[in-house]
């Protein structure tokens, strides 16, 4: 094998080693990416073609720039672009029209209604819980899964953490028909022997379902996403460090700034002031990103009278 192989692997190897210490159980990849990888590396015979040089990545470079590396080199060599945690990128697609979107979009979700890739929970589920909001959206939602409520409607955040979903967007400026609001999984999680309550997805059931929000991502094409919930942040960026940490600070995925903030249900259980507040400044990034106006009053929500 050759140097520069072998200085791929190894930069490899390192970044999914520091991954697993930071707590990452998985690294998305997908499916496109796993068949070129699948496929021979070089072309049998004469029709060989030669690689680029590659610049040597010492040992002890950091992970980051292994990942960098790995990146680099793999899209070069075939072609392609690997999705990283928290670099997460997709190649961009020329803008379908209306009518082409809206076809791709009933296409999308007339599969994913039929979908049953996790047989427990086709079999549990009453409802798909597909998405529902502007397919011109320049503002997208992130939720988990589906609980009780969302599962009897098939429509997600219709339950009281929805309802004040529902009261954030309006506080923008917003409604639920003008941005799109979706969930990691399609389905609830199974609860085998609970008549109540909700689990947390497996990384397994994310990993399965992730492709059609990747879908759904790719064909809005917002300008910015929010992420809701710590697991939500892990399903997409594969982080399982604290929501606390993580809030408030910008992601990208699939090449879209992402905004971490508070599951609405969080809100709920702890009605603070001062976290209210947090999600809202959260909020305030989002509009200064998308450009969207923001009076001396939606700046003033939530902050303690001055005395």
């Amino acid at each position: 094998m050759s140097a520069a192989f072998d200085q791929l692997l190894d930069g490899t190897i390192q970044h999914l080693e520091d991954l697993k210490a930071q707590g990452t159980r998985y690294v998305q990849v997908s499916p496109e990416i796993v068949a070129s990888l699948n496929q021979p590396r070089f072309a049998p015979g004469p029709a060989r073609v030669a690689r680029p040089p590659q610049q040597p990545l010492p040992r002890s470079a950091p992970a980051h720039a292994a990942a960098k590396f790995v990146s680099t080199t793999l899209a070069t060599a075939l072609d392609l672009t690997l999705g990283l945690p928290g670099e997460a990128t997709t190649t961009p697609k020329a803008s379908l029209s209306p009518e082409a979107k809206a076809a791709a979009f009933a296409d999308l979700r007339s599969r994913a209604l039929a979908c049953v890739k996790c047989p427990h929970l086709a079999s549990s589920r009453k409802n798909v819980v597909f998405g529902v909001g502007s397919l011109e959206a320049s503002l997208m939602f992130v939720g988990e899964a589906p609980g009780a409520d969302e599962d009897e409607q098939g429509e997600p955040f219709v339950g009281k953490a929805g309802q004040l979903l529902t009261k954030i967007i309006q506080a923008m400026g917003l409604t639920r028909e003008t941005v799109y609001i979706g969930n990691i999984l399609k389905c609830r999680p199974d609860t085998p022997g609970q008549t109540a309550g909700n689990r947390k997805p497996t990384g397994e059931e994310m990993a399965t379902c992730l492709p059609y929000l990747h879908e759904q991502i790719d064909l809005i094409r917002p300008k910015v996403l929010v992420a809701l919930g710590a697991t939500a942040v892990e399903g997409l960026l594969g982080r399982t460090a604290g929501i606390t940490r993580l809030r408030g600070n910008w992601q990208t995925y699939r090449g879209i700034p992402l905004m971490p903030t508070y599951h609405p249900a969080y809100l709920l259980r702890n009605q603070a002031l001062s976290e209210k507040r947090r999600v809202w400044e959260d909020m305030l990034q989002v509009m200064e990103k998308t450009g969207m106006p923001i009076s001396e009053k939606q700046r003033n929500f939530f902050l303690k009278p001055s005395s």
